[in-house]
């Protein structure tokens, strides 16, 4: 690998300022910090950056329902999103927000150039209205059955089972995660990107190989359906910026979110004095690299170049997609604990037990990573604490007991040493290429010759007798000097043990071949531990506490029934307030698939399509329903009931039924005008 000095820039996407950070957020975050970390590590020029991204609807009703400015909101968010980011020693060279000026100047410059070039047109379209809310709808407010797949509970714009993209229109019974009601359609002039402009410039772009293969192929199929117009401006109310030559319409959160990272590095710019266009020039020789989740890849591989080549800017070095976070097998739950949010995680765990497992299982592909947590707890005690540090703990105390602190002038096995030298070109050369876990592999490869070059020399039994002092001192600075070593590869990954490494083996920050030479004569500090093992009781409790994190949120007002009071099914039961019945919150809800429960005599799982989202829900009802005879039809279901664990699963609600019981039991069906997450009155 040459090691000619880089100028690289580095951006992880923007994490939306209307929620927390949680370890799915994290892979992104991890990943980019380790790569741009190795790049300073070899001595380039590399920035990373990133910010909050603070636009969009969302935001503006979140404020709203708080009482408060959006403002107020997406800088307290900022607040929280920066101290978890620090938390996983995420090393930002610059973290922003979108609302911002620098990102205000971006924006408009970016919009008039294209406009200018003739990129931008303007044209009346037919738009999804609240008419209970009074407003237009964005696409993410609306939810319904995908017009491409026929997949249910998809956003307005984009398809997360197919990948398709299309207009809110095209949605097949789109309901509003506003208020529920059904959209009706409204005239609005809008601004479009002329995208298919750019066919043959974005062609070109993806055939030299600044995608993944994977994602070229995706791009392939959109390329066959052809490019449509990106709707770039959104009507008021809309927290964000003004369009300048379009009085009330204002720019698309998808519009201004990437240019986000120009802004950014600005902002970096203006009180650093680094070069901006150096790195943004058409003609810029810098790398601009941008880490991304597959389900944007439509926005930075497609939309992102085009708007940047139309004004005139440098199209990115490479676009790196990465799969989605799963917990033991399965999407992460809030109802099983493992929707685990960053700050759950630092109130329980070292942080870097995740950033290196995270490490250990990522690969340049777009393949989605699972965090398997016992073998979390058995591969971070196995490798971190059995091998690499177990290395230095073995050979320290000998130094500072038997030497004065201080290491031999000369290594026991010169060969070996050069071998964990030599290594350092491939292992760099993985982390060049992203993938981390096969350089993972190598360096546990070798931590894994360094135990058995301590076990083959036994200093435990050198150490009784005084005669083989000499030969103890050369064989335990030997494996202090291999430590060394493996810190030094280790170190993208984990920065703040490299940080205590440093300090005890007394030595400035290490860069990636400054460990070639071998300590000699050289005086240590005493040894400390550096890594203790997972404990497994604190990975329960950081479950019980996601747990509660979904309770509080939920905000549950359900009552336990008294002890003493017996389930019965008398037609006249116990009587309750009517503010106790009013809590309950009933709504219309189809049900999207239906099927048997193994091992289960009563029960059928329910996916219930509430408009907005989709629960989980067992019933009791397989006597009177085959799953093929639900499917598709509506019904009325309890939504704020919170969560019940059964050992088929967890029960997300309670589908509202009537009749003796048996084969006599009915499922509602409300009228048919009903549409799922409107309430029951």
């Amino acid at each position: 690998m040459s090691t000619e000095q880089r100028k690289i820039l580095v951006t992880s996407a923007l994490p939306y300022a209307n929620g927390s950070i949680h370890l799915g957020h994290l892979v992104e975050y991890i990943q980019t910090d380790i790569w741009s970390r190795f790049q300073k590590m070899r001595g380039h020029e590399c920035y990373y950056v990133c910010a909050d991204d603070a636009h969009g609807t969302p935001i503006m009703l979140r404020a709203r329902a708080e009482g408060i400015e959006p403002e107020e909101l997406i800088a307290r968010v900022w607040t929280e999103h920066t101290e978890d980011f620090a938390g996983f020693a995420i090393a930002f060279d610059n973290y922003h927000s979108t609302h911002s000026e620098e990102n205000r100047v971006c924006a408009t410059t970016i919009y008039a150039r294209n406009r200018d070039a003739g990129h931008i047109v303007r044209r009346t379209i037919s738009q999804a209205y609240d008419p209970e809310a009074e407003m237009f709808l964005p696409d993410r407010f609306i939810k319904g059955t995908c017009p491409k797949c026929g997949a249910e509970d998809q956003y307005g714009d984009n398809c997360e089972v197919c990948g398709a993209t299309y207009a809110p229109t095209e949605l097949k019974n789109p309901v509003s995660a506003v208020s529920g009601a059904t959209p009706i359609e409204r005239d609005s002039e809008h601004l479009f990107f002329k995208l298919g402009n750019f066919e043959k410039v974005l062609r070109d772009w993806h055939k030299a190989g600044h995608v993944q293969a994977e994602v070229a192929n995706k791009l392939n199929e959109w390329f066959e359906a052809g490019l449509n117009d990106w709707d770039i401006s959104r009507d008021a109310p809309y927290f964000g910026f003004e369009i300048p030559d379009a009085e009330g319409k204002y720019f698309y959160v998808w519009l201004d979110a990437p240019i986000g990272y120009m802004a950014s590095f600005r902002h970096f710019c203006n009180r650093t004095g680094v070069d901006f266009d150096a790195f943004w020039d058409a003609d810029s020789k810098a790398e601009l690299y941008h880490f991304i989740g597959k389900d944007i890849i439509y926005f930075h591989a497609l939309f992102w170049p085009a708007m940047l080549h139309g004004a005139g800017y440098r199209k990115p070095s490479g676009v790196y997609a990465h799969g989605f976070l799963t917990v033991d097998g399965a999407k992460m739950s809030k109802s099983r604990g493992t929707f685990i949010k960053a700050r759950t995680y630092l109130k329980h765990l070292n942080p870097e037990y995740l950033r290196y497992y995270f490490a250990a299982k990522l690969s340049s592909r777009v393949d989605d990573l699972d965090l398997n947590l016992e073998d979390f707890a058995n591969r971070v005690n196995a490798d971190l604490v059995g091998k690499v540090v177990n290395i230095a703990s073995r050979c320290a105390g000998f130094i500072s007991k038997r030497f004065d602190g201080r290491l031999s002038a000369s290594v026991d096995q010169a060969e070996l040493l050069e071998t964990f030298a030599r290594a350092g070109d491939e292992i760099a050369e993985l982390y060049e290429k992203r993938e981390f876990g096969r350089a993972v592999r190598e360096i546990m490869a070798l931590a894994d010759l360094a135990n058995q070059y301590i076990d083959d020399k036994a200093p435990w039994v050198l150490a009784k007798d005084e005669n083989r002092d000499a030969e103890l001192h050369a064989i335990c600075s030997t494996g202090i000097n291999l430590f060394r070593v493996l810190i030094g590869y280790l170190k993208p990954v984990l920065p703040v043990m490299a940080e205590q490494a440093e300090a005890f083996l007394n030595v400035p920050p290490m860069r990636w071949d400054s460990q070639r030479t071998p300590l000699l004569g050289h005086a240590i500090e005493k040894f400390k531990p550096l890594m203790t093992r997972v404990d497994r009781d604190r990975i329960t409790a950081m479950i019980e506490d996601s747990k509660e994190d979904l309770a509080s949120e939920v905000k549950s007002t359900s009552k336990k029934p008294a002890t003493d009071s017996p389930l019965v099914r008398d037609p006249v039961a116990a009587t309750i307030a009517f503010d106790d019945f009013a809590k309950v919150d009933l709504r219309v809800v189809r049900i999207a698939k239906a099927e048997h429960v193994e091992g289960a005599d009563k029960l059928l799982r329910l996916t219930l399509d509430l408009g907005g989202e989709t629960r989980n829900v067992f019933a009791g009802i397989k006597a009177a329903y085959a799953p093929e005879d639900l499917e598709g039809k509506l019904t009325v279901m309890v939504a704020n009931l919170a969560p019940r664990t059964m050992k088929f699963g967890v029960s997300e609600g309670m589908v509202l039924a009537a009749g003796p019981g048996g084969k006599d039991i009915f499922v509602l069906n409300p009228d048919a005008g009903a549409q799922p997450g409107m309430k029951v009155k």
